[in-house]
C-alpha cells in the first residue's frame, strides 16, 4: 500500500469518525429537547385537567358569563392540540410556536375569567374555586422551571447544529433549528395580580 492511499485512508476514516460523531451528537441533543419537553408536558397536562374543573366551579357564580367560560374551554383545548403535536415532536420549531401561541390564548382567556372573578365576592370565598387557583398557580411555576431547563436544551441543540462543520450534517440529514417556549404575558402579569383568596 503506497503513503498517498494510506494518507487517503485516514484521511476518509478521521472524516466518516467525525460525521458519526456530529450525527450521534446531533441525535443526542434532540432526544434532550424531547426529554425537557417531556417535563413540561406533565405539567401542561395537569392545568388543562385543572381548567375544567375551575370552569365548573364557576359556572354556578358566573351565569351571566358563559361567553367566558365557553373562550376558556376552547382555548384550553387548542392549546391541548398544540400540546400534543409539539409532544410528537419536541424539537419542531413550528409546533412549537403554535403551543406558544395557543398557550398566550389561554392564558388571555384565564386572565379573563379571573378578572371576572374579581366582580363576585362570593366566587372569590369559594373554598373550590380557592384551592384550584393555588393548584393552578403551582402548576404555572412549575411549568416556568420545566421551562428553563427546555429552553437550555434547545439552546444547546441550535448552537450545536448551527456551527461549522457540524451544520453540514445538521443540514443533510435535516436537523433544523428548534424554537424556545417563552413565557406568556399573560402568565407574567397573572402571577403579578392573581386573585387574592
Amino acid at each position: 500500500m503506497s503513503l498517498h492511499t494510506l494518507a487517503s485512508v485516514v484521511v476518509l476514516a478521521v472524516l466518516v469518525c467525525w460525521a458519526v460523531g456530529a450525527y450521534n451528537r446531533l441525535v443526542r441533543l434532540k432526544n434532550i429537547i424531547g426529554n425537557a419537553f417531556g417535563q413540561i408536558d406533565v405539567q401542561l397536562k395537569r392545568r388543562y385537567d385543572l381548567i375544567p374543573n375551575l370552569v365548573e366551579a364557576a359556572r354556578k357564580y358566573l351565569q351571566h358569563e358563559q361567553g367566558t367560560l365557553e373562550a376558556v374551554i376552547a382555548a384550553r383545548n387548542q392549546a391541548r392540540s398544540a400540546s400534543d403535536a409539539v409532544r410528537h415532536r419536541p424539537a419542531n420549531g413550528q409546533a412549537v410556536v403554535a403551543l406558544a401561541a395557543a398557550e398566550q390564548t389561554l392564558d388571555g382567556s384565564l386572565g379573563r375569567l379571573f378578572a371576572v372573578a374579581e366582580a363576585y365576592p362570593e366566587l372569590k370565598a369559594d373554598r373550590t374555586i380557592r384551592e384550584l387557583s393555588e393548584e393552578l398557580t403551582s402548576t404555572e411555576n412549575k411549568v416556568s422551571f420545566a421551562r428553563q431547563a427546555y429552553n437550555d436544551a434547545v439552546l444547546d441543540y441550535n448552537n450545536a447544529q448551527g456551527q461549522f462543520p457540524a451544520l453540514l450534517m445538521a443540514r443533510l440529514f435535516g436537523f433544523g433549528p428548534s424554537a424556545m417556549l417563552r413565557a406568556t404575558e399573560s402568565a407574567v402579569e397573572r402571577q403579578a395580580v392573581r386573585i387574592q383568596l
